[in-house]
């Protein structure tokens, strides 16, 4: 975290920040508190989840990689079939929540300000104002960032990572937390290939592995509809996959930590 970019102190966690600090303690163990504080939390969250059934869907990338054109095609071709909720996150507007409202679909927009990511209090916050009854699918649309969001347990089941075609190829390698700790990268805006040069799909996947990361990676363009197939089946497993666990009494749980450890199973 850092004092710079807003991150530090969010809306989600400011009444544990400006709380009286014992005498001789260090800002390293301020923000290590806040961390803390945001953990419990997020198992808060993904118990609330759990009870439920809901398989939570944290999608993070950078602005502008397709995020919201992703869920408003996965939302059109599974909400016959399953009920779906999404938490939004930006630093202002409510544009990202009524497009997906215009979708049929419960949405809550999550304003940050300053903070550059969401958090898990932020998250819980958003939840009092929804009703998750029967819902199956929840997806958070985490704040475009490639940085900060990757290092926040926000509760849920499964991170997603985007990286379009109009970025570059090397983004795993720069940005190795958010893609080492992915189980999903979604190559998305794939119809534009056609007209780059700049973009190599083989060599973004290399990066990815060289991570150590055998999650798949999948091509897609949301708005043309190239992919989703491959997209939706991974998805609706995973959506199996958790009515497993919820039914053995068992969660999933992201390890977000700086090396990025990989997501494993425990029982709740």
């Amino acid at each position: 975290m850092c004092d710079t970019c807003g991150c530090n102190v969010t809306p989600g966690n400011v009444q544990f920040a400006y709380k009286p600090v014992p005498a001789g303690a260090t800002t390293i163990s301020v923000l290590q508190g806040l961390l803390k504080k945001n953990d419990d939390q997020a198992e808060h969250n993904r118990a609330h989840f759990d009870k439920r059934g809901i398989l939570a869907v944290n999608l993070m990338s950078s602005p502008g990689s397709g995020k919201t054109a992703l869920l408003e095609a996965t939302i059109a071709a599974l909400k016959s079939r399953l009920n779906i909720a999404v938490i939004e996150g930006d630093l202002e507007t409510e544009n990202d929540a009524d497009r997906i409202r215009a979708q049929g679909v419960p949405a809550h927009q999550i304003v940050t300000g300053t903070a550059c990511h969401l958090d898990a209090h932020m998250v819980h916050d958003a939840l009092h104002h929804m009703n998750l009854d029967g819902i199956d699918l929840l997806f958070i649309e985490n704040v475009g960032n490639l940085v900060c969001p990757a290092s926040f347990d926000l509760g849920q089941h499964l991170n997603i990572a985007l990286l379009s075609v109009t970025e570059g190829d090397d983004k795993p390698a720069k940005y190795p937390v958010m893609f080492r700790g992915a189980d999903a990268v979604l190559l998305t805006k794939t119809d534009l290939l056609a007209v780059l040069d700049d973009f190599d799909p083989a060599k973004a996947e290399g990066h990815v592995r060289k991570l150590a990361n055998p999650c798949p990676i999948l091509r897609l363009s949301a708005r043309k509809g190239e992919g989703m197939d491959a997209w939706l089946v991974w998805l609706l497993g995973q959506l199996d996959a958790q009515r497993t666990r919820v039914a053995a009494g068992q969660t999933q749980r992201p390890a977000i930590q700086p090396e990025g450890a990989r997501l494993h199973t425990e029982t709740a």
